[in-house]
Parts: C-alpha cells; structure tokens; sequence
C-alpha cells in the first residue's frame, strides 16, 4: 500500500508441531527427540530451520515439507519444537 511501510510480526514462543493449527506454516526450530529419531528427521526434511506447512491435524500429523507431504505419528510431532512464520502487517 502506498505510504505505509510493512512491520514484521516476529514470533517467539515455540510449541510442538502436534498443537499448530492446520494451514500454518512454521519453522522448525528444535528436535527433542532420541539422537537417531533427531537424524532421521533430518533426513526426511525436518531440520532445523526448515519451513514446514501443517496440512491436516488428525491421527496423525500431515505436512508438507520439501514439496513433499509426509505423514508423522502425533506421539513425534510432540518432539518437534517449532515457531510460527513472521507474518507481515502494514503499519497504520
């Protein structure tokens, strides 16, 4: 919008990936699990620093990341600490 200028809204709280609503996106920030689940995770796209979008929130936890949809159980979604994207506003 001409004449505003965009302020970012940074959020700082984490939460598991189970309690983030469906359609967010969010970054991950911290793997709490066992060392070998931590590197599993890794290697199917859940590092540190990845962005991740919550697609369905039942059984399980669907999301996609690295354009791929992958499904966890909602047990390891617990153990995946993440932060919501900052979201831009115009300022008034």
């Amino acid at each position: 919008m001409p004449g505003r200028t965009p302020t970012a809204t940074v959020p700082t709280a984490l939460s598991p990936l189970s309690r983030v609503r469906a359609g967010c996106v969010v970054i991950i920030k911290r793997l709490t699990s066992d060392p070998e689940v931590d590197q599993r995770l890794r290697e199917m796209g859940f590092g540190e620093e990845q962005r991740v979008k919550v697609i369905t929130l039942q059984n399980n936890v669907l999301c996609q990341v690295c354009n791929a949809r992958l499904g966890l159980s909602a047990k390891l979604a617990e153990k995946i600490m993440v932060q919501p994207v900052a979201s831009f506003r115009w300022a008034a």
